[in-house]
């Protein structure tokens, strides 16, 4: 008895596994879970269940996405000068009341909206949340913290769409079910924001700092790598791209879905051990590798012919966003002052979001031409140039 009550009592989280990384890695898994449910059929809703044109799905996807880059600039500003935790609950709760817009649309243009409400949400949430995943925690861990907190988002990305593709088959090919079954877990997820903790000794600090402009507080360094980072973004086109030329390889809409659940089910695997990786040794080195999935990845689906490859290939660059997404974050805040922490991360991933839009661009008038391979080809080899430098330079950007 004393034995397992002395267990109990000496029974502690990891020192860096904060009440903050818990919840709010839960809040995305739960939302990510709801999202991704839905991202494999929207295009099928959008065009068979509504009749819109497949035009309108280009439309749909990238006007979410500007939308979620621009907020995501404003909104990390705002997270420097404001409570935080409120930001994110409006973004979750957005979140939810886009997908609740999405089981009710009877025409694109509601599934425009939907959509749009959704991404307002995701752009109000994203920085101050990743701010707020460093509050009480040890400085010396941001690769762990953002590794684990990306694993659960990602693990999200698994269970969604493969939850998603059971129900599919098991409501006869239904697809507007799944829309409000999407939706609760969505409004879960806003519900659990109100056990995250605000750093309200750091908005003190931030209010007594004034209101100079964010970028006035960044150094060479950490604008050297957003920039660096912004510049990748315009060859990292949208996954949508990579699942359409496994459908054009051959592979079934069920073998995608599945091929896109490897994906994720390898990103959710390695991300938490390459955040702890790059806590030991050099980011930039970690980040490197990352690319060098991406180059495997993207120059692998250039070349193939044969669809079963896809399978192989799609987890290898799995590890791409495993050893830059977290990473990435965890060297923005690493660089960035301590009260521009919101500021830093609304900056870079607002700005990575647009460069992957405007990739999506070229790379969509390039797949329309019927030059499908070539935009896979010109970004792999980009990747194994910009990974060569990060391998031989990268210790300059800290």
């Amino acid at each position: 008895m004393n034995s397992e009550s002395g267990t109990r009592r000496h029974w502690t989280w990891p020192g860096w596994f904060t009440p903050n990384v818990r919840v709010l890695s839960g809040v995305s898994l739960l939302q990510d879970a709801a999202s991704e449910m839905l991202y494999p059929i929207l295009p099928i809703f959008l065009t068979v269940t509504l009749g819109a044109p497949v035009a309108v799905v280009g439309l749909v996807e990238g006007v979410a996405e500007a939308i979620a880059s621009v907020m995501k600039v404003a909104t990390g500003r705002l997270g420097d000068t404001v409570a935080r935790r409120p930001l994110v609950g409006a973004g979750y709760g957005l979140a939810a009341v886009g997908k609740l817009i999405l089981a009710v649309a009877s025409s694109w243009p509601l599934v425009l909206a939907g959509r749009g409400v959704d991404r307002v949400g995701k752009g109000i949430r994203s920085a101050p949340r990743d701010a707020l995943l460093m509050v009480g925690a040890d400085a010396g861990y941001k690769g762990r913290i953002f590794g684990v907190h990306r694993a659960a988002d990602t693990l999200g990305a698994v269970v969604g769409p493969a939850l998603g593709l059971v129900l599919y088959e098991l409501l006869d090919h239904a697809i507007r079910p799944l829309l409000w079954i999407a939706v609760g877990p969505a409004v879960l997820s806003a519900l659990l924001v109100f056990a995250v903790r605000e750093n309200h000794g750091a908005r003190t600090s931030s209010a007594e700092s004034g209101t100079r402009p964010a970028h006035s507080a960044f150094s060479p360094r950490l604008r050297w790598l957003i920039g660096v980072l912004t510049v990748f973004g315009l060859v990292n086109f949208p996954d949508a791209l990579l699942l359409l030329r496994a459908h054009d390889l051959g592979l079934s809409t069920a073998a995608v879905i599945g091929a896109y659940i490897a994906y994720n089910a390898s990103y959710a695997a390695l991300a938490y051990p390459a955040g702890a990786l790059s806590d030991r040794v050099p980011r930039h080195l970690v980040f490197a590798a990352g690319l060098i999935c991406f180059a495997v990845g993207y120059l692998g689906l250039g070349l193939i012919a044969s669809p079963g490859w896809v399978f192989v290939l799609l987890p290898v660059y799995g590890g791409f966003a495993a050893a830059t997404d977290g990473v990435g974050k965890a060297w923005i805040s690493q660089l960035a002052p301590p009260d521009r922490q919101s500021s830093a991360q609304g900056l870079y991933q607002g700005l990575s979001g647009a460069s992957i839009l405007i990739a999506g661009l070229w790379a969509g008038l390039a797949w329309h031409t019927g030059s499908d391979p070539l935009p896979l080809l010109i970004s792999g080899i980009t990747a194994l140039l910009l990974a060569t430098g990060f391998a031989v330079f990268g210790r300059r950007l800290g």
